[in-house]
């Protein structure tokens, strides 16, 4: 870097619960912060899952004006801006760029669905992050790397495909998709418009991204097929990077990673986990809260530290995480086996986390076996790896080091990272990785406390086997 001004670069995470802007100088450290909750979703009729309003520009508003105004640099020195939004969302556009209905969720039926026209108006058909970018500099353009799902691209080129039967498929024809950039390529300057929104200055410019579950992998430091990343969020899965896009595979799926024609594998995971350990805490409710602040502690550290005090493996208390029924099963439920008089409530908090560990632990392995590697560390990213217990679990499940995310928000500097290298602060992905993303602190595995979830890991994957059988004739009675 040649440049001897301080240079700055914001990074812009868009997620499933709240928009988080965040400015980072040139080595990674944060300096500002802004965060906004979005809105409960619009469920109109079932399968229809909305986002109300304009709540997702008004979010990332509300977000960059609070990270603004924390900003104690010279704005003039704020060099990029890296917009990430959520993945699987669909935005239909009227011809001058405004909404011509409600951004459609992940969770919403119909963005695995053929897009059906319902409005007149209608001229473009994109993805969030295609949404923001219009809004964000006026142009109708996207980074192809947030394309996943039910889309005319060819995953291999990342360009819309020459396949016209493909957009048949998909009801999009050609006319109605923006252009695509690569992570890292120029989306446009910031308009004045845009500007007087969000309070980030106008002209800077607005680089591509891709979608939030790859930018987050950037942003933690995620570059060898021999290392896992463990996402702890509402969705939590493993995920490792690869040169090749690889379809049909069994273990795993292929996404876009935040490289250009880089390619991000994800395994299968747990549908609302860390939201369970949240649904515990809150059941505790006043119980756990009232304890936590007798010691000065948060609710989350004193659970932790109570459930350190339980043995691994919870004296034999097991959970299998299917709060949330996948579409294919849709009579499971989650399961909590094996009380006795030992188990406490510290157990089944202590339960919930080793489920979580070891269900990653197993769809990885069935992963890496696939592609063909070996992990020698995981990463542990998201607000679960804030806590040593859930660290140590992943360390003694996995059997590897476990080291933790250091970034306050994987996402954001994953975004900040496309911006320095698209406006020319590092050379190349590798050089900002490098100077940007730091080392968190490791954990290192039991042997013993290992083998001890290598035994129980074999009874855990053969619980469905037997319960769903009992859900089934359940899901009769109670749906």
């Amino acid at each position: 870097m040649t440049n001897t001004r301080p240079r700055y670069f914001i990074g812009i995470d868009n997620g499933s619960q709240s928009s988080k802007v965040t400015v980072f100088d040139a080595r990674g450290r944060a300096v500002a912060e802004g965060r906004a909750e979005l809105r409960p979703y619009d469920t109109p009729r079932p399968g229809v899952v909305e986002h109300p309003d304009d709540d997702l520009w008004t979010s990332i508003g509300e977000a960059s004006r609070a990270a603004m105004a924390a900003f104690d640099g010279d704005v003039a020195d704020i060099a990029g801006v890296g917009l990430c939004t959520i993945r699987f969302c669909r935005a239909v556009l009227k011809a001058d760029g405004t909404l011509a209905q409600p951004v459609m969720s992940w969770m919403d039926d119909r963005v695995g669905m053929p897009y059906a026209p319902t409005d007149p108006e209608a001229a473009y058909v994109t993805t969030s992050s295609g949404y923001i970018s219009h809004r964000m500099t006026g142009n109708f353009r996207d980074t192809a790397a947030n394309y996943a799902g039910m889309w005319p691209l060819d995953p291999r080129s990342m360009r819309w495909t020459d396949d016209e039967a493909a957009y048949a498929k998909c009801g999009i024809p050609r006319s109605m998709l923006f252009d695509l950039v690569q992570p890292g390529d120029l989306l446009g300057p910031m308009t004045e418009a845009a500007s007087a929104h969000t309070g980030i200055p106008a002209g800077v410019p607005v680089m591509a991204t891709a979608n939030d579950k790859a930018v987050e992998a950037l942003g933690c430091g995620l570059r060898t097929p021999d290392t896992l990343l463990v996402s702890l969020g509402t969705y939590v899965a493993g995920m490792a990077v690869g040169p090749r896009h690889i379809a049909g595979a069994s273990g795993f799926w292929t996404n876009y990673a935040s490289e250009p024609h880089s390619y991000l594998y994800e395994s299968g995971g747990v549908r609302r986990g860390m939201w369970t350990v949240s649904w515990y805490r809150d059941l505790l409710g006043a119980e756990a809260s009232g304890q936590a602040r007798q010691l000065g502690l948060s609710a989350e550290d004193y659970l932790n530290a109570r459930a350190g005090e339980v043995p691994p493996g919870s004296d034999g208390l097991m959970t299998v995480l299917d709060w949330l029924a996948p579409d294919e099963a849709p009579f499971r439920k989650g399961s909590m086996l094996g009380f006795d008089g030992r188990h406490g409530r510290f157990h089944i908090y202590r339960s919930i986390l080793e489920s979580l560990a070891m269900t990653i632990h197993d769809t990885a392995t069935r992963m890496s076996a696939e592609l063909g590697t070996e992990y020698q560390e995981v990463i542990v990213s998201g607000g679960g790896s804030r806590s040593d217990l859930m660290m140590q679990i992943h360390a003694d499940v996995h059997g590897v080091p476990a080291r933790r995310a250091d970034a306050p928000s994987a996402a954001g500097l994953g975004s900040a990272i496309c911006a320095a290298v698209g406006v020319g602060a590092y050379a190349d992905f590798d050089g900002a990785v490098a100077a940007m993303v730091r080392p968190g602190e490791i954990f290192l595995p039991s042997r013993a406390h290992h083998r001890l979830y290598q035994c129980l890991e074999q009874v855990h994957r053969d619980v469905r086997g037997h319960t769903d059988a009992l859900y089934r004739r359940t899901y009769d009675i109670f749906g």
